[in-house]
């Protein structure tokens, strides 16, 4: 596992966990990746200094203080960044229960209710990577839910 810190072009700082180099890219390529802060999809990786341990029979030096950047850039602290994630959570707890599962129909249906054939409906369900792609790719919007939850079926 390889962690990168993280931004959006909101200027949002986060960091991920993938299981390599080339995972990240494909996450990013696919647009699986938004900012926990605001959703942005357009993520890229950000400045991040390395964790190099110096030998043992070597002297440690203080690296050089990065530059001052030209524009400050206000992180949130880890406090605003769970408030911000119970509130997503608290307002998904609440919208789930007015929409209806479709389980592994989910593309399938949100197609159909893209083109007139269904009625638009609130909904949820599972679908492929390669699945939201097309969708995406076809200006239908979906997205992911941002707290894993557990099919009805898997419920006990």
């Amino acid at each position: 596992m390889i962690v990168f810190d993280l931004s959006c072009t909101g200027a949002h700082r986060f960091e991920a966990w993938f299981a390599s180099s080339e995972s990240f890219a494909d996450q990013q390529a696919r647009g699986l990746i938004a900012c926990p802060i605001c959703g942005d999809v357009e993520v890229r990786k950000a400045v991040m200094a390395p964790r190099v341990g110096a030998k043992s029979n070597q002297l440690t030096i203080a690296p050089a203080p990065a530059p001052a950047p030209t524009e400050a850039v206000t992180e949130p602290g880890p406090e605003l960044v769970r408030k911000v994630l119970a509130d997503i959570a608290a307002k998904q707890a609440e919208m789930l229960p007015q929409s209806r599962w479709v389980g592994r129909d989910f593309a399938d249906a949100a197609r159909a209710m893209h083109e007139g054939r269904a009625a638009e409906d609130l909904i949820h369900g599972q679908a492929s990577p390669e699945e939201a792609q097309a969708l995406r790719d076809d200006g239908i919007a979906a997205m992911p839910l941002l707290v894993p939850i557990v099919p009805p079926e898997a419920a006990n």
